[in-house]
């Protein structure tokens, strides 16, 4: 191994550890902190919360992340396995020996890594809807349905997957030293399309839509849709409660494709008012430019990742320093693509914090507009009871959330609605 390679060997380790140790203190710290405040009720929710939902709901939470300190475990164990201890490399010169270079082999290498990935990982996916989830009241699924999703979910991922990576390794070969930028856009546009057909050719294979029968809440969210200039092709009620016991509501499509989706759940847990008022949150996304602008920053973090991997594709200490030799009279491209996708993800981990900032910014902006629309007050009755049935810690460890939570802990979200 020569000095490059080594260096880039050292930089991926020291990344690995240092992503492992901060996930397990960071793990650590939300198991101790719930586990502290389980025997007692915070007393800005004391009215509101009982204390059996307090306790389900900090249990539910640490065994939840129990399960992720076994899941980091498990991730960095496959990673080494795939890149540092061989497995990558053996897989490759096997499909070598087997097909020869040429696109049919880098197809079988891609689709073998994904195979192979994808039934090491069924066990803990099992465990988590199974055992966690069934253990805590919220999994609904059959073994039959959960392996009939697995089936589907596969035989799509490679119905739509498969085109687009020969495409973008056949640009990788064909478009010269600016193929990146090309594949980046046969990327991007990949992902506007599926925007517009996941409503209504994708996501229907896994759940069932059906238009909102109840004409007065339909009246309701049409007269809140109208208020706040917002047009949607349909207003549908999807199935949730086949597979879970959890409740969310959300927008789906893009441009004249969008339409409004209720969790089954949702519409048995909340009143009428409530219902507007979460509707009106997830118009607030809309109407504050949060789902355009965080497609800009997917845009350009994408045209980096794609720059980057231009670079690195064509230097030979990428593939040594991971432990794969580089093919010398065929095309290393799905090597190139393959070791991107593992090890950038310890890299970009660090800027979880940054992400996740800028989303709970979106949710309070969001708040704010669905106060605006409709009521403060139903909101916060609303997101209490989103809390309570699905079992949100009311006390998570600051530091944690600061990390990790996409939206605002409860106490921070409420008080704020209180407030207005």
């Amino acid at each position: 191994m020569d000095a490059a390679s080594f260096a880039f060997t050292a930089v991926v380790c020291a990344a690995l550890i240092g992503s492992l140790v901060l996930k397990t203190v960071l793990i650590s710290r939300q198991i101790r902190h719930v586990a502290r405040h389980r025997p007692a009720v915070p007393a800005a929710f004391a009215e509101t919360v009982t204390l059996e939902a307090h306790q389900k709901a900090a249990d539910y939470t640490i065994a939840k992340a129990r399960f992720g300190m076994l899941g980091n475990s498990f991730e960095v164990a496959l990673l080494l396995g795939w890149t540092l201890l061989g497995g990558l490399h053996w897989l490759n010169q096997g499909l070598l020996a087997w097909l020869g270079g040429g696109m049919l082999q880098q197809l079988a290498l891609i689709g073998c890594f994904a195979l192979i990935g994808g039934l090491l990982s069924l066990p803990m996916e099992w465990w988590s809807s199974f055992r966690i989830e069934e253990r805590f009241g919220f999994n609904r699924m059959t073994l039959g349905l959960w392996l009939g999703d697995l089936f589907k979910g596969a035989a799509v991922g490679v119905l739509i997957g498969l085109p687009i990576v020969a495409l973008i390794l056949w640009l990788m070969q064909a478009a010269g030293a600016l193929w990146w930028l090309w594949a980046w856009a046969v990327w991007m546009g990949f992902n506007l399309l599926l925007l517009v057909l996941y409503p209504t050719l994708i996501a229907p294979l896994f759940n069932k839509f059906e238009p909102l029968q109840d004409e007065t809440l339909k009246a309701r969210v049409s007269a809140l849709m109208q208020r706040c200039g917002f047009a949607a092709k349909g207003l549908f009620v999807m199935d949730g409660s086949r597979r879970s016991a959890h409740a969310n509501a959300y927008f789906t499509g893009f441009g004249a494709a969008k339409r409004v989706v209720f969790f089954d759940t949702l519409l048995q847990q909340l009143e009428p008012a409530e219902v507007d008022a979460v509707l009106a949150h997830e118009l607030g996304h809309y109407r504050r430019r949060h789902i355009l602008q965080r497609l800009v920053l997917l845009f350009a973090l994408s045209l980096g990742g794609f720059a980057l991997l231009g670079w690195t594709s064509g230097q030979v200490w990428f593939y040594t320093g991971l432990g794969v030799e580089p093919s010398m009279d065929s095309p290393n491209d799905a090597l190139a693509l393959l070791l991107f996708v593992i090890v950038v993800p310890l890299f970009t981990y660090f800027l979880q914090p940054l992400v996740a900032q800028l989303s709970r910014r979106h949710e309070f902006e969001a708040d704010a507009y669905a106060v605006a629309q409709t009521s403060g007050a139903d909101l916060a009755s609303a997101l209490l009871k989103l809390y309570k049935d699905n079992a949100s810690t009311l006390t998570p460890d600051p530091v944690f959330a600061r990390f990790y939570y996409s939206h605002p802990p409860a106490s921070e979200r409420l008080a704020r609605l209180t407030k207005a």
